[in-house]
């Protein structure tokens, strides 16, 4: 079967998060599926297949990082919403069926698609022992994402500070289910993005997240209200870096970026 590797959230190869992508006629045993993860070994790959016509969704999409299935993952969605268009096995806006409820990818007039992803509920919790000394910095603010992400986010001082990072991986492991969310507003206003942030997610095998849709379901609502503003973009300033621009409508959040398909193979296993 066809294998694709895209890059997501970003307009050039090699960089934004890559993700494995496959078309399925149905979903394997979960072993099959969590092996092919390991052996794509990026953040997450995305395996789909078409449902029968009339159904509330069109596809039904899993994500799986290297060791394990995850709830909901922003750039592999995007990364088969890319490949679906691409290829012509899909037109127009596509609705996955996944286990955070249906997801709809629409494809923009510039090549971007829009992922329509529920907010984050953010909880404020007070600073837990040891997680400045973890993360590597001093936290202004801490909140928990709610169930979808399993996430901590931290603001920190500055834009300065976000990059700087160094954290102790094992031990942020500790803090919450999935990971960190670190995150500081824009240090120049009239820049390309508003605010910026790192991912670091032990708990599901992946050190630093190039760039996280799904962060940014947390991102949104938190700048959003500090800024005054629905629409927000933001700079996840991992090595690889990406950008994904956010409008909070509610309940919902929408999140756009582009993706680049940078290997189209075969699976023989």
């Amino acid at each position: 079967m066809r294998i694709r590797i895209v890059d997501a959230f970003t307009d050039r190869p090699f960089a934004g998060n890559p993700a494995g992508v496959l078309l399925l006629d149905s979903f394997p045993e979960d072993a099959w599926l969590q092996s092919v993860a390991t052996e794509v070994n990026h953040a997450e790959t995305a395996f789909t297949h078409r449902l029968p016509a009339g159904g509330e969704a069109d596809w039904a999409l899993r994500w799986f990082t290297p060791t394990t299935e995850v709830a909901l993952c922003g750039h592999a969605t995007l990364a088969a919403a890319h490949i679906l268009h691409t290829t012509g096995a899909h037109q127009g806006p596509v609705r996955f069926a996944t286990r955070s409820g249906v997801l709809i990818a629409t494809p923009g007039d510039d090549g971007s698609i829009t992922l329509d992803f529920p907010t984050a509920p953010l909880t404020p919790v007070t600073v837990p022992d040891g997680v400045a000394e973890a993360l590597g910095a001093e936290p202004l603010a801490t909140f928990d994402t709610g169930p979808n992400t399993g996430d901590l986010l931290i603001e920190v001082a500055d834009e300065k500070t976000v990059l700087g990072l160094a954290p102790d991986h094992k031990a942020l492991a500790r803090y919450s289910e999935r990971g960190i969310i670190a995150t500081a507003r824009a240090e120049d206003p009239t820049g390309n993005h508003d605010f910026v942030s790192r991912c670091f997610f032990p708990n599901v095998g992946i050190d630093e997240d190039p760039v996280t849709g799904s962060a940014h379901t947390a991102l949104a609502p938190f700048w959003s209200e500090r800024l005054g503003r629905t629409a927000l973009t933001g700079l996840q300033a991992s090595p690889r870096s990406g950008l994904v621009r956010t409008e909070l409508r509610g309940e919902r959040t929408l999140l756009t970026g582009h993706a680049v398909t940078v290997i189209d193979g075969e699976l023989l296993a």
